[in-house]
Protein backbone atom coordinates (compact mmCIF):
# COMPACT_ATOMS: atom_id res chain seq x y z
CA UNK A 1 0.00 0.00 0.00
CA UNK A 2 2.96 2.27 0.44
CA UNK A 3 3.73 1.93 -3.04
CA UNK A 4 0.12 2.84 -4.00
CA UNK A 5 0.31 5.90 -1.66
CA UNK A 6 4.08 7.06 -3.01
CA UNK A 7 3.21 6.51 -6.53
CA UNK A 8 -0.17 9.07 -6.12
CA UNK A 9 1.32 11.61 -4.65
CA UNK A 10 3.87 12.12 -7.34
CA UNK A 11 1.26 12.04 -9.79
CA UNK A 12 -0.31 14.69 -7.48
CA UNK A 13 2.86 17.01 -7.78
CA UNK A 14 2.98 16.63 -11.87
CA UNK A 15 -0.86 17.64 -12.03
CA UNK A 16 -0.80 21.01 -14.31
CA UNK A 17 -4.24 21.80 -16.23
CA UNK A 18 -5.79 24.10 -18.87
CA UNK A 19 -9.03 24.87 -17.23
CA UNK A 20 -11.42 24.51 -15.00
CA UNK A 21 -13.18 21.25 -16.11
CA UNK A 22 -10.10 19.70 -15.88
CA UNK A 23 -9.56 20.35 -12.16
CA UNK A 24 -12.83 18.48 -11.95
CA UNK A 25 -11.55 16.18 -13.44
CA UNK A 26 -8.83 15.41 -11.05
CA UNK A 27 -11.11 16.25 -8.60
CA UNK A 28 -13.20 13.08 -9.36
CA UNK A 29 -10.26 11.48 -10.15
CA UNK A 30 -9.14 11.32 -7.10
CA UNK A 31 -11.01 12.48 -3.88
CA UNK A 32 -14.56 11.52 -5.16
CA UNK A 33 -16.33 8.38 -3.62
CA UNK A 34 -15.07 5.85 -5.65
CA UNK A 35 -11.96 8.01 -6.65
CA UNK A 36 -8.34 6.66 -6.11
CA UNK A 37 -7.80 7.81 -2.69
CA UNK A 38 -10.92 6.93 -0.83
CA UNK A 39 -10.20 3.34 -2.31
CA UNK A 40 -6.99 3.55 -0.51
CA UNK A 41 -9.36 3.70 2.83
CA UNK A 42 -11.10 0.89 1.49
CA UNK A 43 -8.11 -1.24 1.23
CA UNK A 44 -6.70 0.18 5.08
CA UNK A 45 -8.68 -2.94 7.16
CA UNK A 46 -6.55 -5.15 5.51
CA UNK A 47 -3.48 -3.33 6.92
CA UNK A 48 -1.64 -5.71 9.78
CA UNK A 49 -2.29 -3.95 13.04
CA UNK A 50 0.90 -3.11 13.85
CA UNK A 51 1.45 -1.03 10.63
CA UNK A 52 -2.44 0.58 10.64
CA UNK A 53 -0.79 3.77 12.52
CA UNK A 54 2.15 4.82 10.42
CA UNK A 55 -0.33 3.74 6.99
CA UNK A 56 -3.15 5.19 8.46
CA UNK A 57 -0.99 8.75 9.02
CA UNK A 58 0.24 8.76 5.52
CA UNK A 59 -3.33 7.97 3.86
CA UNK A 60 -4.63 11.05 5.82
CA UNK A 61 -1.01 13.22 4.62
CA UNK A 62 -2.06 11.49 0.98
CA UNK A 63 -5.45 12.96 1.13
CA UNK A 64 -4.76 16.62 2.44
CA UNK A 65 -1.96 16.37 0.05
CA UNK A 66 -4.30 16.19 -2.94
CA UNK A 67 -6.48 18.25 -1.68
CA UNK A 68 -4.52 21.09 -1.65
CA UNK A 69 -3.05 20.46 -4.83
CA UNK A 70 -6.54 20.55 -6.56
CA UNK A 71 -7.69 23.63 -4.49
CA UNK A 72 -4.65 25.65 -6.08
CA UNK A 73 -5.03 24.85 -9.22
CA UNK A 74 -8.79 25.65 -9.51
CA UNK A 75 -7.78 29.43 -7.71
CA UNK A 76 -5.01 29.56 -10.25
CA UNK A 77 -7.22 29.09 -12.78
CA UNK A 78 -10.44 31.25 -11.39
CA UNK A 79 -7.48 34.44 -11.27
CA UNK A 80 -6.35 33.94 -14.65
CA UNK A 81 -9.79 34.44 -15.71
CA UNK A 82 -11.13 37.21 -13.70
CA UNK A 83 -7.59 39.18 -13.86
CA UNK A 84 -7.66 42.55 -16.01
CA UNK A 85 -4.14 43.69 -16.49
CA UNK A 86 -5.81 47.56 -17.04
CA UNK A 87 -7.53 47.12 -13.63
CA UNK A 88 -5.62 49.24 -11.00
CA UNK A 89 -6.17 47.50 -8.03
CA UNK A 90 -5.26 50.55 -5.95
CA UNK A 91 -8.74 52.39 -6.67
CA UNK A 92 -11.40 52.53 -4.27
CA UNK A 93 -14.46 50.86 -5.42
CA UNK A 94 -16.59 54.14 -5.65
CA UNK A 95 -15.51 56.49 -8.37
CA UNK A 96 -14.37 59.61 -6.55
CA UNK A 97 -14.31 63.09 -8.69
CA UNK A 98 -11.16 64.82 -8.90
CA UNK A 99 -10.97 67.93 -6.50
CA UNK A 100 -9.44 71.32 -7.41
CA UNK A 101 -6.87 74.18 -5.68
CA UNK A 102 -8.86 76.87 -3.83
CA UNK A 103 -8.31 80.26 -6.17
CA UNK A 104 -6.67 81.97 -3.14
CA UNK A 105 -4.23 79.06 -2.92
CA UNK A 106 -3.43 79.18 -6.80
CA UNK A 107 -2.89 83.52 -6.67
CA UNK A 108 -1.26 82.92 -3.28
CA UNK A 109 1.51 80.22 -4.78
CA UNK A 110 1.64 82.62 -8.00
CA UNK A 111 2.48 85.62 -6.08
CA UNK A 112 5.09 83.75 -4.03
CA UNK A 113 6.34 82.20 -7.35
CA UNK A 114 7.07 85.72 -8.39
CA UNK A 115 8.65 87.07 -5.65
CA UNK A 116 10.90 83.93 -4.96
CA UNK A 117 12.39 84.73 -8.83
CA UNK A 118 13.25 88.09 -6.79
CA UNK A 119 15.56 85.93 -4.19
CA UNK A 120 12.74 86.25 -1.68
CA UNK A 121 12.16 83.35 0.77
CA UNK A 122 8.98 82.48 2.60
CA UNK A 123 8.82 83.37 6.23
CA UNK A 124 5.77 82.31 8.74
CA UNK A 125 4.54 83.61 12.27
CA UNK A 126 1.67 82.74 14.62
CA UNK A 127 -1.80 83.83 13.78
CA UNK A 128 -2.48 84.58 18.13
CA UNK A 129 0.03 87.41 18.59
CA UNK A 130 1.05 89.89 21.18
CA UNK A 131 0.46 93.86 21.02
CA UNK A 132 4.24 94.44 20.85
CA UNK A 133 4.61 92.62 17.42
CA UNK A 134 1.27 93.76 15.81
CA UNK A 135 1.63 97.15 16.95
CA UNK A 136 4.04 98.59 19.52
CA UNK A 137 7.10 97.50 16.94
CA UNK A 138 5.58 98.86 13.82
CA UNK A 139 5.14 102.02 15.32
CA UNK A 140 1.52 102.24 16.00
CA UNK A 141 0.81 104.83 18.99
CA UNK A 142 -1.19 103.74 21.70
CA UNK A 143 -4.48 105.82 20.66
CA UNK A 144 -4.16 104.43 16.80
CA UNK A 145 -7.74 103.51 16.04
CA UNK A 146 -6.57 100.09 15.01
CA UNK A 147 -6.46 99.19 18.61
CA UNK A 148 -10.19 99.65 19.14
CA UNK A 149 -11.94 96.79 20.12
CA UNK A 150 -14.38 96.94 16.80
CA UNK A 151 -11.23 96.57 14.46
CA UNK A 152 -8.78 93.61 16.80
CA UNK A 153 -10.57 90.35 17.83
CA UNK A 154 -8.61 90.27 21.21
CA UNK A 155 -8.15 86.91 23.56
CA UNK A 156 -9.97 86.67 26.42
CA UNK A 157 -10.46 90.21 27.13
CA UNK A 158 -6.27 90.39 27.10
CA UNK A 159 -5.77 93.42 25.66
CA UNK A 160 -1.98 92.26 25.35
CA UNK A 161 -3.27 88.97 22.93
CA UNK A 162 -5.23 88.97 20.20
CA UNK A 163 -5.26 87.68 16.35
CA UNK A 164 -3.08 89.24 14.24
CA UNK A 165 -4.91 91.64 11.94
CA UNK A 166 -1.61 91.98 9.53
CA UNK A 167 0.99 89.69 8.52
CA UNK A 168 3.67 92.44 9.17
CA UNK A 169 3.58 91.06 12.55
CA UNK A 170 6.06 88.55 11.07
CA UNK A 171 8.51 90.80 9.45
CA UNK A 172 8.89 92.25 13.24
CA UNK A 173 9.10 88.83 14.26
CA UNK A 174 11.95 88.25 11.86
CA UNK A 175 14.30 91.74 12.09
CA UNK A 176 14.06 91.17 15.57
CA UNK A 177 16.27 87.49 15.51
CA UNK A 178 17.94 88.32 11.67
CA UNK A 179 20.95 90.37 10.48
CA UNK A 180 20.67 92.56 7.12
CA UNK A 181 20.25 91.67 4.64
CA UNK A 182 16.97 90.34 5.20
CA UNK A 183 14.49 89.79 1.53
CA UNK A 184 11.50 87.61 2.88
CA UNK A 185 7.73 87.16 2.11
CA UNK A 186 5.10 86.86 4.38
CA UNK A 187 1.37 85.31 3.19
CA UNK A 188 -1.17 84.13 5.75
CA UNK A 189 -4.28 84.79 7.00
CA UNK A 190 -5.42 87.65 9.57
CA UNK A 191 -8.23 88.92 11.12
CA UNK A 192 -10.33 91.60 11.60
CA UNK A 193 -13.65 93.11 13.59
CA UNK A 194 -15.58 93.86 10.49
CA UNK A 195 -19.08 93.06 9.35
CA UNK A 196 -19.15 90.09 6.79
CA UNK A 197 -20.26 91.22 3.66
CA UNK A 198 -19.75 91.06 -0.65
CA UNK A 199 -16.77 93.61 -0.06
CA UNK A 200 -15.64 92.81 3.45
CA UNK A 201 -14.98 89.64 5.85
CA UNK A 202 -14.02 88.93 9.15
CA UNK A 203 -11.01 87.34 7.73
CA UNK A 204 -8.97 87.41 4.93
CA UNK A 205 -5.62 86.52 3.56
CA UNK A 206 -2.61 88.78 3.33
CA UNK A 207 0.85 88.43 1.82
CA UNK A 208 3.57 91.14 3.39
CA UNK A 209 7.23 91.56 1.43
CA UNK A 210 10.31 93.12 2.92
CA UNK A 211 13.82 93.90 2.06
CA UNK A 212 16.26 95.14 4.13
CA UNK A 213 19.72 96.23 3.55
CA UNK A 214 22.57 98.84 2.86
CA UNK A 215 21.45 101.72 0.53
CA UNK A 216 18.21 100.46 -0.21
CA UNK A 217 15.73 103.17 -2.13
CA UNK A 218 12.69 103.65 -3.13
CA UNK A 219 13.50 103.25 -6.80
CA UNK A 220 14.14 99.69 -5.42
CA UNK A 221 10.86 99.73 -4.84
CA UNK A 222 9.15 100.75 -7.46
CA UNK A 223 10.97 98.43 -9.82
CA UNK A 224 9.98 95.57 -7.54
CA UNK A 225 6.48 96.23 -8.05
CA UNK A 226 6.80 97.14 -11.69
CA UNK A 227 8.19 93.69 -12.35
CA UNK A 228 5.53 92.01 -9.89
CA UNK A 229 2.64 93.93 -11.89
CA UNK A 230 3.74 92.65 -15.11
CA UNK A 231 4.21 89.12 -14.11
CA UNK A 232 1.05 88.92 -12.34
CA UNK A 233 -1.50 90.68 -14.57
CA UNK A 234 0.50 90.75 -18.16
CA UNK A 235 3.68 92.88 -19.90
CA UNK A 236 1.58 95.48 -20.81
CA UNK A 237 0.62 96.41 -17.10
CA UNK A 238 0.96 100.06 -15.93
CA UNK A 239 2.02 101.53 -12.31
CA UNK A 240 0.88 104.42 -10.98
CA UNK A 241 2.20 105.24 -6.95
CA UNK A 242 0.10 107.49 -5.04
CA UNK A 243 0.79 109.23 -1.91
CA UNK A 244 -0.44 107.70 1.47
CA UNK A 245 -0.04 106.56 5.28
CA UNK A 246 1.09 103.75 6.97
CA UNK A 247 2.64 104.04 10.92
CA UNK A 248 5.40 101.78 9.95
CA UNK A 249 6.95 103.29 6.55
CA UNK A 250 7.56 106.56 5.86
CA UNK A 251 7.20 107.55 3.12
CA UNK A 252 4.16 105.80 2.25
CA UNK A 253 2.06 104.73 -0.82
CA UNK A 254 -0.94 102.97 -1.98
CA UNK A 255 0.02 101.11 -6.35
CA UNK A 256 -2.59 101.35 -8.96
CA UNK A 257 -2.49 99.74 -11.80
CA UNK A 258 -3.67 99.49 -15.50
CA UNK A 259 -7.09 98.53 -15.59
CA UNK A 260 -6.84 94.67 -16.50
CA UNK A 261 -9.83 94.42 -18.00
CA UNK A 262 -10.24 97.56 -20.30
CA UNK A 263 -6.45 98.42 -20.74
CA UNK A 264 -6.78 101.45 -18.85
CA UNK A 265 -9.78 102.84 -20.82
CA UNK A 266 -11.95 102.90 -18.17
CA UNK A 267 -14.86 100.65 -17.68
CA UNK A 268 -17.10 100.16 -14.91
CA UNK A 269 -14.65 97.69 -12.94
CA UNK A 270 -12.47 100.50 -12.49
CA UNK A 271 -15.23 102.95 -11.71
CA UNK A 272 -14.12 104.63 -15.23
CA UNK A 273 -10.71 105.99 -14.17
CA UNK A 274 -8.44 103.24 -15.85
CA UNK A 275 -6.35 102.60 -12.80
CA UNK A 276 -7.29 99.61 -9.63
CA UNK A 277 -5.56 100.00 -6.98
CA UNK A 278 -3.96 96.53 -5.63
CA UNK A 279 -1.37 97.62 -2.25
CA UNK A 280 -0.04 99.42 -0.09
CA UNK A 281 3.99 99.99 0.48
CA UNK A 282 6.65 102.31 1.67
CA UNK A 283 10.20 102.30 2.95
CA UNK A 284 10.25 101.11 6.46
CA UNK A 285 10.21 103.80 9.30
CA UNK A 286 13.85 103.70 10.69
CA UNK A 287 11.64 104.04 14.24
CA UNK A 288 10.15 100.59 13.16
CA UNK A 289 14.17 99.40 12.21
CA UNK A 290 15.14 100.46 15.82
CA UNK A 291 12.75 98.87 17.76
CA UNK A 292 13.61 95.74 16.39
CA UNK A 293 17.48 96.29 17.02
CA UNK A 294 18.55 97.45 13.93
CA UNK A 295 20.81 100.22 12.85
CA UNK A 296 18.62 102.76 10.77
CA UNK A 297 21.77 104.72 10.04
CA UNK A 298 23.07 101.76 8.38
CA UNK A 299 20.62 99.75 7.29
CA UNK A 300 17.08 100.98 4.97
CA UNK A 301 14.40 98.95 3.52
CA UNK A 302 11.06 99.15 1.74
CA UNK A 303 7.77 96.45 2.88
CA UNK A 304 4.79 96.13 0.85
CA UNK A 305 1.45 94.47 1.60
CA UNK A 306 -1.33 93.38 -0.57
CA UNK A 307 -4.67 91.28 -0.07
CA UNK A 308 -4.86 88.11 -1.85
CA UNK A 309 -8.34 88.61 -2.53
CA UNK A 310 -8.06 91.71 -4.14
CA UNK A 311 -5.54 89.72 -6.04
CA UNK A 312 -7.67 87.11 -6.99
CA UNK A 313 -11.11 89.33 -7.97
CA UNK A 314 -8.63 91.28 -10.32
CA UNK A 315 -7.82 87.91 -12.28
CA UNK A 316 -10.76 86.36 -12.25
CA UNK A 317 -13.56 88.66 -11.56
CA UNK A 318 -15.14 87.11 -8.12
CA UNK A 319 -16.99 89.94 -6.50
CA UNK A 320 -18.45 88.46 -3.92
CA UNK A 321 -15.64 88.03 -0.94
CA UNK A 322 -17.79 85.09 0.86
CA UNK A 323 -17.63 82.62 -2.23
CA UNK A 324 -14.33 82.30 -1.06
CA UNK A 325 -15.00 80.76 2.16
CA UNK A 326 -18.34 79.12 1.86
CA UNK A 327 -16.91 75.55 0.09
CA UNK A 328 -19.50 75.27 -2.70
CA UNK A 329 -18.12 72.68 -4.70
CA UNK A 330 -19.88 74.73 -7.69
CA UNK A 331 -17.91 77.50 -8.01
CA UNK A 332 -14.53 75.96 -6.62
CA UNK A 333 -14.93 73.77 -9.68
CA UNK A 334 -14.35 76.38 -12.13
CA UNK A 335 -10.75 77.04 -11.17
CA UNK A 336 -9.86 73.45 -12.27
CA UNK A 337 -8.79 74.27 -15.48
CA UNK A 338 -6.73 77.38 -13.71
CA UNK A 339 -3.60 74.97 -12.01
Amino acid sequence: MIDKINQLKKELEGLSATDLGAVEEFRIKYLSKKGLIPLLFNDFRTVPADQKKAMGQALNELKNFATERINALRESLETAETADPTLDLTRTPAPIPLGSRHPLSIVREEIISIFSRLGFTVAEGPEIEDDWHVFSSLNFAADHPARDMQDTFFIQRNPDVLLRTHTSSVQSRVMEHTEPPIRIICPGRVYRNEAISARAHCFFHQVEALYVDQNVSFADLRQTLLYFAREMFGPETQIRLRPSYFPFTEPSAEMDISCNLCGGKGCSFCKHTGWVEILGCGMVDPNVLESCGIDSKKYSGFALGMGVERITNLKYQVKDLRMFSENDKRFLEEFQSAH
